[in-house]
């Protein structure tokens, strides 16, 4: 048996099919993938996210201690409530992980890191640490909910504690409220607007129960991963892990290369890759023939091995397959997959594929 979150009675009573995923028993789906798919592309739909661990880190060296650890740099960070995505890397500039960090005030932070990852990420920390003097708390008191649509706020907004209710409806995208033991991000993980809710463990269901009734559509992770998927976003452990770093994996507007003096851990090995012309690049597939683009699929042109495909599937917005692949620079506009031993053509493509309910590709 995984592990289960505050929401597992939830699922089982709306009739989730659950599944392992990162040691955790999580919902695939509730019975339509499909249809979770287009309730977040067009209304609004709520994630069970309780499985990632939030993390607080705390002390008069928070900020250094941040800025040494991370490839994207906290000191952008000057507002309370303001969020930053970054990898985490290893002396080799492989991904440890990507999260989100919060500032939460003077020397206080919040991350949010990945599920499978989270025991790894806290002893990779922990031996970074160093002479920093800084706190690493793990919070697994807490849990969250993801709202996402064009709908998620408006239909959140009565059911959020009177002390955060209008901070958070006031958010810009990428900052977070904080009140009443309540953590609200306008932050996200589909392509769409809405909120990344982080509250105490016993006071999950109330929530969850309360969006349902007012029309939030429970989704699991089948749509998760679609949505994500059209919206370019990466998926640790497929995209990218501790051999690919960010300069391979699209993420280079992760990295704070400034200032120059600033050494955080991994920057040596990037840029090492960053001036070597045999560095992949990051692109997108829309498949143009008959099939379904998989991870690990071969990419090729005119018979030539190019690369390969990391995230692959059927976008449901579009009706087409589409992928996420790593390839040799200077791929050109058109390839083909191997998809089953037929190699099917294919055209590049610049992520994301669809953005608020949009297409961002020319079909």
């Amino acid at each position: 048996m995984g592990l289960r979150t505050p929401l597992f009675s939830e699922h089982e009573r709306l009739g989730a099919r659950l599944v392992p995923f990162g040691g955790w028993e999580m919902p695939l789906h509730y019975g339509s993938q499909l249809d979770e798919h287009h309730a977040v592309r067009r209304g609004a739909g709520m994630f069970d996210v309780s499985h990632m661990r939030p993390l607080d880190i705390e002390g008069p060296d928070a900020a250094a201690f941040l800025r040494h650890l991370l490839a994207n740099d906290v000191a952008k960070l000057q507002a309370p409530g303001k969020a930053l995505y970054s990898c985490m890397l290893n002396q080799e500039g492989g991904v440890v992980d990507d999260l989100i960090v919060y500032a939460r005030g003077a020397g206080r932070y919040r991350i949010v890191v990945n599920a499978a990852t989270a025991d790894k990420d806290v002893a990779w920390m922990q031996a970074q640490r160093g002479s920093f003097e800084v706190g690493i708390r793990r919070r697994d008191d807490l849990a969250m909910i993801a709202i996402q649509g064009p709908e998620a706020r408006a239909r959140t907004e009565p059911l959020l504690p009177p002390e955060v209710r209008e901070p958070a409806m006031m958010l810009q995208p990428f900052f977070a409220a904080d009140g009443q033991g309540w953590f609200v991000g306008r932050t996200g993980y589909s392509g769409e607007d809405g909120f990344e809710i982080i509250l105490p463990g016993e006071e999950t269901a109330g929530l969850w129960r309360a969006l349902h009734a007012a029309g939030v559509r429970p989704c699991g992770l089948g749509a998760r991963d679609t949505l994500r998927l059209e919206a370019g976003m990466n998926l640790y452990g497929q995209d990218m892990d501790e051999t690919v770093g960010p300069l391979e994996s699209g993420l280079e507007w992760t990295i704070a290369w400034e200032p120059a003096e600033r050494g955080f851990v991994g920057r040596e090995a990037l840029v090492r890759l960053r001036d070597d012309p045999r560095r992949r690049e990051f692109v997108g597939l829309l498949l143009s023939g008959r099939g379904i683009l998989r991870s690990h699929q071969q990419v090729s042109v005119a018979g030539v091995p190019m690369g390969q495909t990391t995230s692959g599937g059927f976008s449901p917005t579009l009706g087409r397959s589409i992928a996420l692949a790593r390839v040799v620079r200077g791929l050109g506009t058109n390839c083909e997959v191997d998809i089953r031993g037929k190699l099917v053509p294919a055209r590049v493509v610049e992520p994301p594929f669809v953005r608020h309910g949009r297409a961002r590709v020319q079909l």
